[in-house]
């Protein structure tokens, strides 16, 4: 059953993943939910198995993107403003991942300087 599917994103808690379910489930894809009982009995090892997982039908995939692309938190500022691209002056802008360059920086990972990606061009700044 899980061969049909494909990881749309995953969630730190099952309530976001349910909200998000919820939502594209209105839209007429076909959802899955893959270690939300897991998470949910003991949420401090959410981390350890990478959260929440949604999984949405192979068929529906693009479609279900698009939908959870629009509808997904963006970043702000410290003034509740959107964060805009430098290359294509977007607001869909996320967190980029951790570098970790270094064993310093692999030790204490809240020393590293927070980057933004964007999500249409993906440029990290």
């Amino acid at each position: 059953m899980i061969d049909n599917y494909k990881v749309l994103t995953a969630f730190p808690y099952s309530t976001e993943a349910q909200i998000t379910k919820s939502k594209l489930e209105s839209e007429g894809i076909t959802v899955m939910l893959l270690d939300e009982k897991t998470v949910d009995s003991d949420p401090l090892i959410s981390q350890a198995i990478g959260g929440v997982k949604l999984l949405v039908a192979d068929d529906d995939f693009e479609k279900a993107l698009q939908i959870y692309n629009e509808i997904r938190p963006y970043e702000v500022d410290a003034n509740e403003n959107p964060i805009h691209c430098p290359s294509c002056n977007s607001t869909h802008i996320l967190i980029a991942p951790l570098e970790r360059k270094n064993l310093f920086y692999m030790l204490f990972p809240f020393f590293e300087k927070t980057k933004y990606i964007c999500n249409n061009c993906k440029t990290i700044f």
